[in-house]
């Protein structure tokens, strides 16, 4: 159980579209909303990881059109924030939009964030620590996952709040906003690389 833990704890820390989309939304929005688009990223995580585990994800992915249209809606996604992240000047700005992202936004993101798919796939397929109860395993694995998740996700909003009050200087906040934009494109490389990868295998 400790190498899942491990596994939970490092596969949900890196940098992906929901934490950094999280620390976003409270930097532009503050701790309200930030609190409601967590609540849809819960919820919208935790779907995915329904359909994982019932097989659905799995039915799904196999039509190759559907797969390919959730990377290209996700990439155009991550591509058009690092756009906005790098061109919003002096700001601390992760996500530039004139209306505040709610609990439907968070469940939209992460039903079209490969990572969502790949994470609870390795999860919940590999790291058998109770071979004899499958379905209770299952259930200690969504209690864990969700354990580890929650106050993750809340540290990453709270960064993003925090970092918005900082009176940084200019020339510093371009360099964060830099920073954020090239974190978001590596994002999507290797969400392309993953997925040529997986092509080829076939």
């Amino acid at each position: 159980m400790f190498a899942f833990v491990a596994a939970v704890f490092f596969l949900l820390v890196t940098p992906g579209p929901g934490v950094l989309s999280t620390a976003g939304v409270g930097a532009a929005f503050g701790k309200t909303a930030g609190l409601r688009y967590l609540i849809g990223l819960f919820i919208g995580t935790n779907l995915v990881a329904l359909a994982v585990v019932s097989g659905l994800a799995a039915i799904l992915f196999s039509v190759p059109w559907l797969r390919v249209t959730l990377l290209v809606l996700s990439a155009l996604y991550l591509l058009s924030l690092a756009a906005r992240i790098a061109m919003s000047g002096s700001e601390i700005a992760f996500i530039k939009s004139a209306k505040q992202p709610g609990v439907y936004n968070g469940i939209l993101l992460q039903t079209i964030n490969p990572k969502a798919y790949a994470v609870n796939t390795t999860l919940f397929s590999g790291f058998s620590f109770y071979a004899e109860n499958i379905a209770l395993e299952t259930l200690l694995k969504f209690a864990i996952i969700n354990a580890i998740w929650i106050p993750i996700h809340l540290l990453w909003l709270g960064a993003g709040i925090s970092l918005k009050r900082l009176a940084l200087d200019p020339k510093t906040q371009r360099l964060i906003n830099y920073a954020m934009a090239a974190s978001m494109l590596m994002v999507v490389l290797l969400a392309l690389l993953s997925a040529s990868d997986m092509y080829k295998s076939q």
